[in-house]
């Protein structure tokens, strides 16, 4: 069951605020307030013209747009973007086109990106000399295997 209520933080904002698209999604779109042409391989800050204020606890992510992805190559350099509670200057998105061939056009007011609001905790970090072992130990990049594989 989803209780809205719950977590819904109220959110202050300087500029036209984000939109959802549809009911029970988790990014509101974020819009280019320049327009960019991006070569191929190149990249791009783009502001938004959005500024947020997040009440503690809160975090914003700065989240890449599937379609722009997966049909034009388009991505965020440093996906997730963090915007810790603290910040108050504007967002900007830093665009990639990652397309080898292909120019893509961003008009003003075309959405760029997606912004995530999530509640997040502080970790209290305890220095110790060992850490206690676990089923995948030190294991890193790689380590379940490729899919259809047996190791």
């Amino acid at each position: 069951m989803y209780y809205p209520e719950l977590m819904t933080p109220e959110v202050l904002i300087i500029g036209t605020p984000p939109k959802y698209a549809r009911p029970g999604d988790a990014g509101a779109d974020l819009v280019a307030t320049r327009g960019v042409t991006l070569a191929p391989g190149e990249r791009a800050t783009i502001p938004t013209g959005v500024s947020i204020a997040l009440p503690d606890g809160y975090v914003g992510f700065v989240m890449p747009r599937s379609g722009l992805a997966s049909k034009y190559g388009i991505g965020l350099v440093n996906s997730p973007g963090t915007i810790d509670a603290g910040y108050r200057g504007e967002i900007s998105v830093v665009v990639i086109n990652t397309d080898a061939t292909s120019s893509f056009v961003i008009d003003t007011g075309d959405r760029i990106a997606q912004l995530v609001i999530q509640p997040v905790v502080q970790a209290r970090f305890i220095p110790v000399t060992e850490l206690p072992g676990s089923a995948r130990g030190a294991d890193g990049f790689g380590s379940t295997g490729q899919a259809g594989s047996a190791s």
